[in-house]
């Protein structure tokens, strides 16, 4: 009897350990987010919300706006002034595809960078909407330069964008969200910020620090019922690599990925980013292997994930010296 009980003591921990195992390889994000998604809130819960999202006409930002729209939320659609026709493109897609009208739609064009724009931006949505229930900061900017070729004017464009952008739309609507002691926050920040990534010091930086300034939103907005969301995506679908900053001023990188790289779909990646949002997760990462693997290596041995990284940052540069 005791050989038995010694016998299932060993086997069921190593099972336990097995079928995680398989559950992570067989996994596109974090286990708390493939858990939900399977049988937590799906999107549709969210019906009838007012949702900001900024960085809408293109990639993930487009296909969360998709997505929300099937499952009828109010939709706020934000991005430069410039990108006004692909705003148009994505509320008509909307319209088809969604459970809203042209009323429940509204476009928004604002520069997350023109600060002094942002104030008044929330007073024309709350004129149009009375409300807003969730803000999406969406809207980014890649880079890609060796760490030593980078101007330090890149690195104040992409603070700009990613950080400062975010936490100045937040933080003209957070009166609104106090005052009717609710709303969800969310924010873009990226796998690249928890484990660097070669040849992106400036968004990767970024990444970092904008997840730094709404870990400490969190902390505060805990006693006013007012959620915070930071959303991790890895290597994803885009066009964010054409108009991704280089090393200098002034110059794009002007590169489209190819479709045999190793990313996922930005479809897939907006479903499971608004499944984090319905279910108010406090942190999603979303991505495909390796990457996901790698995170979960940084996050419980940070020594060893960073010896793996150096190596395949070693091999990224021996790529593009290669010219690959």
């Amino acid at each position: 009897m005791l050989c038995f009980l010694t016998t299932v003591g060993l086997i069921v921990p190593v099972l336990g350990i097995l079928l995680f195992l398989i559950a992570v390889a067989r996994s596109d994000g974090d286990l708390v987010l493939m858990f939900v998604a399977r049988f937590g809130k799906t999107p549709d819960s969210l019906a009838g919300k007012v949702v900001w999202i900024t960085g809408a006409s293109s990639g993930i930002g487009e296909n969360i706006s998709y997505w929300l729209a099937k499952a009828g939320c109010r939709l706020v659609l934000t991005a430069r002034p410039a990108d006004l026709k692909d705003l148009e493109r994505v509320k008509q897609r909307c319209l088809e595809i969604g459970k809203v009208s042209k009323q429940d739609v509204l476009i928004l064009p604002v520069d997350v960078v023109a600060f002094e724009t942002h104030k008044s931006a929330v007073k024309q949505v709350l004129e149009n909407f009375k409300k807003i229930d969730i803000l999406i900061n969406n809207a980014g900017k890649s880079q890609r330069a060796m760490w030593t070729d980078v101007h330090l004017d890149i690195d104040r464009e992409l603070f700009d964008i990613n950080v400062l952008g975010p936490v100045s739309l937040t933080q003209e609507v957070l009166p609104h969200m106090l005052e009717r002691k609710q709303g969800h926050v969310v924010v873009t920040s990226s796998l690249a910020g928890k484990l660097g990534s070669p040849n992106s010091r400036s968004y990767t930086g970024a990444k970092l620090g904008v997840a730094g300034y709404f870990e400490c939103l969190r902390t505060e907005m805990g006693e006013h019922n007012i959620d915070v969301t930071i959303i991790c995506p890895g290597p994803t679908f885009t066009n964010i690599l054409m108009e991704a900053a280089t090393g200098k001023p002034g110059e794009v990188l002007g590169r489209t990925m190819n479709k045999n790289e190793k990313r996922m779909p930005a479809e897939r990646c907006s479903y499971l980013y608004c499944v984090a949002i319905a279910n108010k997760l406090y942190e999603a990462w979303i991505s495909q292997h390796p990457i996901l693997t790698t995170a979960y290596i940084a996050q419980y041995f940070p020594d060893l994930s960073r010896w793996l990284w150096k190596s395949y940052g070693m091999k990224h540069m021996e790529k593009m010296r290669e010219g690959k």
